[in-house]
This record gives C-alpha cells, sequence and structure tokens, in this order.
C-alpha cells in the first residue's frame, strides 16, 4: 500500500509546479511552435484613425522575394462573418460590423487594410511596404461628449448616431427625493484614462490544416480557447467540431488575451485558403494599436450625505469610450461595474446611468478589474472629497458608512448580495501595519513647517465581484454564455490522477493549486497529480479563465469532481472489505472499517482493483473516474484595506511612494505564496494607472503612446515594497471558502496612491490631479492652484 499522506496541501506554499519549465525555458509560447511547410503572416494597418479605401493593390507585394500569397479586404470578405460580440447589454443597442479585416473604410488607426504570407516572417514584413493603399481621408470622432452632439462625424455612418447604448439602473429610494433632504450634496468629475495592457508574451497564433478531413488545430495565446473555438466557427463557418483550439503556454494576458481577435480569424481564412500552416505574431508596436485598450472613461458621481457623515445616496453618470467597434464583451465591461459603484457602504437610494460611445480609437474591452477597478476609484476618491467637506478623518467617514461583519450577508443598494466580509478587522490590522496616526503627526509638521516636499496619505477600503459564473445572473445582463465551468478527475491504473480543467491558465498557477486541491481530496501525494489544461481536444467543456474565477469556480469544479472519485471508490472499497459503505472511513487517503483499523485499502488501491474489474460491485462501471460541472449561485466578494503613503515635491511635482500596506481578505486560501504574487502583480498595475500609464492620441486619432519609450510602464525600480498581510473571512457559497485574488489588487491601489498624491497637495489649494499623476500634471496643478 502506498504510504499514507499526513499534510495537508491546501494552505502551504507550495512553489509553482509549473516555474521549472518556465525559468528553464522548456517552454512552449506559440510563437515557439512550428511546422513543415509553415507560412508567416503580416498585415498591414491603417495609418489613420478614420477613412475612405478607395483602392488596394497587393499585387506588388506579391512580386517581393520569398512572398506566397497577398489579399486585401475583398479578396477575404467572401468566408470571413463579423467579429462577435457576446454582450449586446441593451435591447436596442447599435452593433455595427466589426469585419476582421477593412474593406472599404477604416475606423483606427491599426485597422488591418491587407495582409500578406511569405515564407518567413521578414519577407512578410518587408513586402508590406510594396502594397499600394488610396485612403479619402474622414473626420476622426475623438471626444465623448461632442461624439454625441447632432452635428458630430459619424464613425459608422449607416448607424446614424455614435451612441451605442444606454443602461440605467436605479435602485432603492428615489434619488432626487434622498438628495433633496441631504444636507450635504458634492459632485466630481473624474477620468479614467485609457491603458494598454502589456503581456509579457505577445499575441500569436498557428493554424494547420488537416486537408484530409478538413479539420484545423489553432495554436493561439489566448485566455479562451473554449470560447475562441466556438466564435472562429461562427467568423469563419467551418463546422466547430472542426476546430481544435490549444492555449499552449501563456505569458499573461491581463484581460487583452480575453478577445476573438480579427488576426486569429486571418490566419484561420488564410491557412484554409492555402492549405498551408500560417503563423501570426504581433510586434510589441503593433499591439498597441491593435489589441484592445482598457478603462477610458468620464465619471460624473454626486454623493449625498448628511452632516454627520451618513450616506444617503449616490449617482454615477458614466460616458464609456467604446472604441471604434464593439469586441467581445466591450459594452459590458461599464456594466459589470455598475454594481459596484457604492462598494462596502449602506445607503438608501442609487442612481447608475452608462453611455456607450463609439470613437475612431482602438477598441476598448476587459482589462485587469474590468470595470471594477473603474467603480471603486470612483466612490474612494469622493470619499475623500466628503472627508474633507465634513471635516472628517477619510478612515472614521469610512467607518461610519460601511456595512459591519454582523450584518453579513447582506444585500447592497446595488442589488447584490454580500456574502461575508469584515472591514473592521481588514482596516484595524492595516492601520496596525501602517502606522497611520504617526504619519498624520508627521504630515501636520511638516505642512506647518511649508515643507518643500509634501506627504499625503491615501486610504482606498473596497470590495469586488469576482468570480463571474452564475449563469441566471449572466442572463439577465444579456450575456451570450454561461458563467459554469467544468473537471474532471482521472485516476490512473498505478494511482497517479490527472485533474482535466476548463479553466485556461496565463500565470496565475492553476496547476499548483488544482493538484493541492486535488491531493488534498483524494489523500495521494502532491507530486502525483498531473493538471491537464488550455486544449479543446483533452479538455473539451470549459468556460475558461477572467473575472478571477478560475478558483472559486473551476477550483470548486476540482473540488466536487474529486469528492465524486471518493464517493464512487467507495463502493468498491466497501465490496473489496466485505463491509458497508456507512462503516467505511476516509483518512487521507486511506478507507478503513470502524473499529478494525488493520482492514483497510488505500484510493491506489481502489484505483487498480477497479482496473483489473476482477472484483467490483454487481452492475458497476470498471471506473472511479468522474467530473462535475458547477454553476455557482453568487459572485464571490473579497475585500481589504490598502494605505499609501507618498512624498510629493511641490518643485518638480515627482511622487513618490513612500510607503504602501494592504491587507486583503480573499477567503480561504490554497497557497499563500500564490497569493501574494498575485496581489504584487495586481498592485503594480494598480498603482501604474495612478502614476504611469496612458494611451494618449492626437487631435487626428494617431496614438502618440505607441512604443515603451512613449508608454510608461514601471519597473521593479519604480515600485515600493509592499508590506501586505491577510484577514480571513471564508466564503459561504463555494465549498472551498475561498474567494477571487487575480485582480483585487489593481481595484484597490489606484485610488489609495491618488488619494495620497491629493492629499499631499490639499493644503496647497490642488483638489485633483488627473490620471497618471505625472510630475507635469502635478506641477501644473500646484501653478494653477497658485494663481
Amino acid at each position: 500500500m502506498t504510504d499514507q499522506v499526513t499534510e495537508h496541501e491546501v494552505g502551504r506554499s507550495r512553489p509553482r509546479k509549473e516555474d521549472a519549465r518556465l525559468i528553464t525555458g522548456q517552454t512552449t509560447w506559440t510563437d515557439n511552435i512550428t511546422v513543415n511547410g509553415l507560412l508567416h503572416l503580416a498585415i498591414l494597418r491603417s495609418p489613420m484613425a478614420h477613412a475612405r479605401i478607395d483602392r488596394v493593390d497587393v499585387s506588388p507585394a506579391r512580386e517581393r522575394p520569398g512572398v506566397v500569397a497577398a489579399f486585401s479586404g475583398s479578396d477575404l470578405a467572401e468566408g470571413l462573418g463579423s467579429l462577435p460580440c457576446a454582450w449586446p447589454v441593451t435591447e436596442d443597442i447599435v452593433l455595427p460590423d466589426h469585419p476582421p479585416i477593412a474593406v472599404d473604410e477604416v475606423r483606427h488607426a491599426g485597422d488591418p487594410v491587407a495582409v500578406v504570407v511569405a515564407r518567413d516572417r521578414y519577407a512578410a514584413a518587408d513586402a508590406l511596404e510594396a502594397v499600394e493603399v488610396d485612403y479619402t481621408p474622414l473626420p476622426p470622432v475623438l471626444d465623448l461628449e461632442a461624439a454625441l452632439a447632432d452635428d458630430s462625424p459619424l464613425v459608422h455612418a449607416d448607424k446614424g448616431t455614435n451612441r451605442c447604448y444606454d443602461w440605467r439602473l436605479a435602485t432603492g429610494e428615489d434619488y432626487a427625493a434622498v438628495r433633496h433632504r441631504s444636507d450635504v450634496v458634492l459632485r466630481r468629475r473624474f477620468h479614467q484614462q485609457r491603458l494598454i495592457p502589456n503581456a509579457m508574451e505577445p499575441r500569436a497564433v498557428v493554424v494547420t490544416p488537416l486537408a484530409a478531413s478538413g479539420e484545423y488545430t489553432v495554436h493561439s495565446s489566448t485566455q479562451i480557447p473554449h470560447i475562441l473555438r466556438i466564435m472562429l466557427s461562427v467568423v469563419t463557418g467551418i463546422p466547430e467540431h472542426k476546430l481544435r483550439v490549444i492555449a499552449p503556454d501563456v505569458g499573461g494576458g491581463f484581460g487583452s488575451k480575453l478577445q476573438v481577435y480579427g488576426e486569429e480569424a486571418l490566419a484561420l481564412a488564410v491557412a484554409r485558403r492555402l492549405g498551408r500552416p500560417v503563423k501570426w505574431t504581433e510586434s510589441r508596436s503593433e499591439g498597441y494599436l491593435a489589441t484592445h485598450h482598457g478603462r477610458g472613461m468620464i465619471q460624473d458621481v454626486e454623493i449625498a450625505a448628511n452632516r454627520d457623515g451618513g450616506i444617503n445616496g449616490l449617482k454615477v453618470r458614466l460616458l464609456a469610450d467604446m472604441g471604434a467597434y464593439l469586441m467581445l464583451v466591450t459594452p459590458g465591461i461599464p456594466i459589470l461595474g455598475a454594481f459596484m459603484y457604492p462598494g462596502i457602504y449602506k445607503m438608501d437610494a442609487y442612481d447608475f446611468t452608462c453611455t456607450g460611445v463609439f470613437t475612431t480609437r482602438t477598441p476598448t474591452d476587459a482589462y485587469r478589474g474590468a470595470g471594477r477597478p473603474e467603480a471603486t476609484y470612483a466612490i474612494e476618491r469622493i470619499m475623500d472629497e466628503l472627508a474633507v467637506e465634513l471635516g472628517l478623518d477619510p478612515i472614521e467617514l469610512r467607518r461610519r458608512n460601511w456595512i459591519r461583519h454582523e450584518e453579513f450577508p447582506y444585500t447592497s443598494v446595488a442589488g447584490l448580495t454580500y456574502d461575508s466580509g469584515n472591514y473592521e478587522a481588514a482596516t484595524d490590522r492595516a492601520l496596525a501595519l501602517f502606522g497611520y496616526d504617526e504619519l498624520r503627526a508627521e504630515q501636520h509638521k511638516r505642512n506647518e513647517r511649508a515643507d518643500a516636499v509634501r506627504l499625503g496619505i491615501g486610504v482606498s477600503t473596497y470590495t469586488e465581484m469576482c468570480g463571474l459564473a452564475p449563469s441566471r445572473v449572466l442572463r439577465d445582463l444579456r450575456y451570450s454564455a454561461g458563467g459554469w465551468e467544468a473537471a474532471s478527475i482521472r485516476m490512473l491504473p498505478t494511482g497517479k490522477v490527472e485533474v482535466v480543467t476548463g479553466t485556461s491558465p496565463h500565470g496565475q498557477g492553476h496547476v499548483t493549486c488544482w493538484s493541492q486541491i486535488a491531493a488534498d481530496v483524494l489523500g495521494v501525494p502532491f507530486d502525483d497529480v498531473q493538471v491537464l489544461h488550455g486544449d479543446t481536444g483533452t479538455a473539451p467543456q470549459g468556460m475558461d479563465t477572467y473575472g478571477s474565477r478560475s478558483l472559486v469556480v473551476g477550483g470548486t469544479a476540482v473540488h466536487q469532481a474529486a469528492q465524486k472519485v471518493v464517493e464512487k471508490a467507495r463502493k468498491v472499497a466497501a465490496h473489496l472489505l466485505e463491509a458497508s459503505e456507512h462503516d467505511l472511513e476516509f483518512t487521507n487517503g486511506v478507507f478503513s472499517v470502524k473499529g478494525s483499523p488493520d482492514a483497510r485499502r488505500s484510493i491506489q488501491e481502489v484505483a487498480f482493483a477497479t482496473f483489473s474489474s476482477h472484483d467490483l460491485p454487481d452492475g458497476m462501471e470498471p471506473t472511479i473516474n468522474a467530473e462535475h460541472l458547477v454553476d455557482p449561485e453568487n459572485f464571490s466578494y473579497p475585500h481589504g484595506t490598502h494605505l499609501c503613503a507618498v512624498e510629493v515635491d511641490t518643485e518638480t511635482g515627482r511622487t513618490s511612494i513612500r510607503s504602501y500596506v494592504c491587507v486583503d481578505d480573499v477567503g480561504r486560501v490554497i497557497n499563500p505564496m500564490i497569493v501574494e504574487g498575485q496581489v504584487h502583480g495586481g498592485l503594480a498595475q494598480g498603482i501604474a494607472q495612478a502614476l504611469y500609464e496612458e494611451a494618449v492620441y492626437d487631435d487626428d486619432g494617431n496614438l502618440l503612446s505607441g512604443t515603451m519609450a512613449d508608454y510608461l510602464v514601471p519597473s521593479a525600480a519604480d515600485l515600493p515594497d509592499f508590506v501586505t498581510d491577510r484577514t480571513v473571512t471564508p466564503s459561504t457559497t463555494n465549498p472551498l471558502g475561498s474567494k477571487g485574488v487575480g485582480e483585487a489588487g489593481t481595484i484597490a491601489s489606484t485610488p489609495a496612491v491618488v488619494n495620497a498624491v491629493v492629499d499631499a497637495l490639499r493644503p496647497l489649494g490642488v483638489t485633483e490631479v488627473a490620471m497618471p499623476c505625472t510630475p507635469q500634471r502635478v506641477w501644473e496643478a500646484l501653478q494653477e492652484a497658485a494663481t
């Protein structure tokens, strides 16, 4: 019998199984894949934000050395449908066609207009300059408010409007009545700048046709192999069962690879046309134009409160930049955040409206946090403004309004039921680690001295909805797909275990955590578990990875499938031990008869006995393998308190983070080391929005921040040491007790940093600094306040 496992895996800081391959270069990135006869695809992109295409001549490119074929949009139009939008948020939403390659009109800089196929990538890229294109410029559409005016140029002339949709959520009491009875009403306007995702691995796709059967294997650097398979079938007309999609090693996504891109459809169409394998890999600057952007909205926020600080109501009006087209979930991203603007606070009325607006810029879509960082930023910024108006410490104002731990489960004014939480405990722990009172005292002294370098303290107390899952909720939001997840457990004859998961990792540590979950339930060694993922041939069912759903949905499916294996094995073990199932105990991988400890069988022995099938209960199939599909009843709601101290040089405008403390509550933790890594990565991206990153366009719609020389991605040297800690209030809606963690750091950190910057400058008359709070913007805000 295999040695008994006695130490629990869940809760251990296991080094990641994935890392050995990653750090030794034994990986399979999509761009590493090569097959016989491989051709390389290059894409000619529009240099103009908006123009009519008068002529495209690809024939000169076909004469270039190494070129096999070249196609214009009209050459490829037959057999290519519109790229899908899976989230039409209203019944009357404007849904323009989104061709994978432009035929008559380009609508953002970077829109594809022609493709060249060559024997190597350099020949293909060089031949692009031979393609001849004549354009007639059309007016760009860039300003969100001006785009809605009656005389605005139109992004899609056939639609007659730049308004994509209006979506409203009004809950609780009538906001106008609540506003009327309030002592204080504050309005603020916040801008969420566009952000450009920067995954370490660029996007890439390799399509291999199998001519004899009409099948195609698509390797793609994607977060969503299962969804991509369905959508590529819809776009190209290739039957779904003829498509196999594989997400090999994927080097980061942050939402940018939660997408069905035109390049994937183009590579498939060209491979079908030529009957040859085709590869496309983006350059970094190409990705800045063609990979969807994140955020991009104007937030008008109004809060109504009593003089004692009690919040009565909140009103939010959003203008959300859709960009030129609606991609997979573009319209739904602001709506996902709609339920989070009230945050952790109790109030009587909530009135939210979002207007989606088309512009001649790269489309927006999911970016780490997807709607929830924007909501958290708005409520946490205006809470600080309200604290100043009322003369209260920002922590005290929050204490007077948040949901207390004894009130859970609590249905927020936005209609969500928060299952568990303890905001008091997380905040108290954060304050102690931060030294809040001492820093406030130091700040007071420095302000009295009129120091050139001012100290600012920022607060962010947050919750978020994650574990994107409940299918009926998604139905009510008009999302096309469900939110379930699948897993199966295969017990091999030798007692080893294969876990097949429908989630598809891109750096989160699924292989390690799923191994820990399965090992604990089955009582087998951690190293005896293998996790298979990211291949629609190997894992045919799944809804993939996004929205911090993998653990709370996918991990729950693994846990439940493993429980089913144990129950199937119990029947076999009882038969072998000549005992009743009810008399068996299962501990650390061993079935034993109560009162007869020597009568025992390990689950590995049961697996082999099932494989041999020499002595099974009558009528039982010779397998203890099991699968489970889970559709959770609710989202999960992590929360926490983030505190940031910054020093701002009033002579240069430079901001430096002096200290950063966060205490997050993500429920029961499977692997603390992985949680730490997720929090650190999230903090880096949230701080980047606050201080560094912004997609900037000129008046003609050209992207000015089109390379890493212009778009400031912070390095480790630009970030502080983080002090992180956790409190634990288990989720009550999944058996693991876990909550999501992948996006929490990004959601909470941005307002903490900006609140700190404004707090430092407020004694000098500054009440707002637009993100990113660059030295120039800080300096300009100081000059304006001084005049």
